[in-house]
């Protein structure tokens, strides 16, 4: 048998702890137990001890995904993710810290070949303000027409390090509308991608399949090999 090349994972999700804001005027999440240790020592006897947690979650908490449901009263929900858009998919990363509006042209593609049934993240800069209120001023997003272009590249899903995909200055979301009008997923608040080369990698972000969600936590994460 062929010996496996060797690779290490990059976590590139943000902890979930109690009371973190992820964004603006959602629920912050409530983590306590159900079953503390305490109280399983009267039910099992001394010195055995069992925690079972319960756990208050806004769907858009720290890293998640978005899937058609999220935009589209007719899309897909979680429950019908295909996992060959978000599971060791084959992925790039594209530098844009210092700009704005991201527009992911040519120039910016250049060097990567074909997208097609790639992840695309997009490395912003953004995660390093994260906890604190900067992370919630002005943040980078991406263009409507690059959203286009990666439809058109027909890639698996799109990540990014930053608050919204989109600009939310107005109401307007034209990057979720395009890319989930064409089930492209969309995994947001992204983390470490400084740590990720522009190529050779795989990506992976699976949330629990959720009757009726649109969007939910996920644990993300890079294979690079060594």
């Amino acid at each position: 048998m062929a010996s496996l090349s060797p690779s290490r994972h990059l976590d590139l999700s943000h902890v979930i702890t109690p009371g973190m804001q992820t964004y603006p005027g959602l629920p912050v999440p409530v983590i306590e137990d159900h079953l503390s240790r305490s109280a399983a020592e009267e039910i099992y006897g001394p010195g055995i001890t069992f925690q079972i947690g319960m756990v208050h979650l806004c769907t858009n908490t720290g890293t998640y995904i978005d899937v058609p449901f999220h935009r589209y009263a007719d899309g897909h929900d979680l429950t019908e993710l295909a996992l060959d858009r978000v599971a060791n998919v084959p992925a790039v990363c594209i530098d844009a810290r210092g700009q704005l509006a991201i527009d992911i042209d040519e120039a910016a593609l250049a060097g990567l070949g074909s997208l097609a049934g790639h992840a695309v993240l997009v490395h912003t800069g953004h995660a390093t303000h994260w906890g604190s209120d900067r992370y919630f001023g002005p943040h980078p997003y991406l263009t409507g027409a690059s959203a286009e272009r990666l439809v058109a590249a027909d890639v698996a899903c799109v990540g990014i390090d930053s608050l919204n995909i989109d600009s939310t200055e107005g109401g307007e979301r034209p990057v979720h509308s395009i890319l989930l009008g064409a089930e492209i997923p969309i995994i947001e608040h992204l983390t470490r991608l400084d740590a990720l080369p522009a190529n050779g990698f795989r990506f992976s972000a699976v949330p629990p399949k959720i009757e009726g969600a649109g969007t939910f936590t996920v644990r993300a994460y890079a294979t690079v090999a060594d």
